[in-house]
């Protein structure tokens, strides 16, 4: 059994859903991931935030504008579970 400051293996794909995360690992889960994903050669992906009051879509927003390999980001309005898109 894993002990409970082992970090948290996930696999890269196209898509990141960020609801098991605690909010106050959401930059650097999206930083880590942003890199890990260019790694993998994906040129564009989806971080799912959820909707509500925008105070994680806010969160994930500031991590991608900040990181050097995203070019651009913008929300995914076809995302019932409230989502952004970033181009990297």
């Amino acid at each position: 059994m894993p002990a409970p400051d082992d970090p948290i293996r996930i696999p890269i794909e196209a898509e990141l859903d960020l609801h098991p995360f605690a909010p106050s690992d959401i930059p650097s889960v999206v930083a880590e991931y942003v890199e890990a994903a260019a790694a993998a050669g994906f040129d564009e992906i989806r971080v799912i935030h959820g909707r509500g009051r925008g105070v994680q879509r806010g969160i994930v927003q500031a991590a991608l504008e900040r990181h050097a390999r995203v070019v651009e980001f913008w929300d995914d309005p076809r995302a019932h579970l409230g989502a952004t898109v970033a181009r990297l």
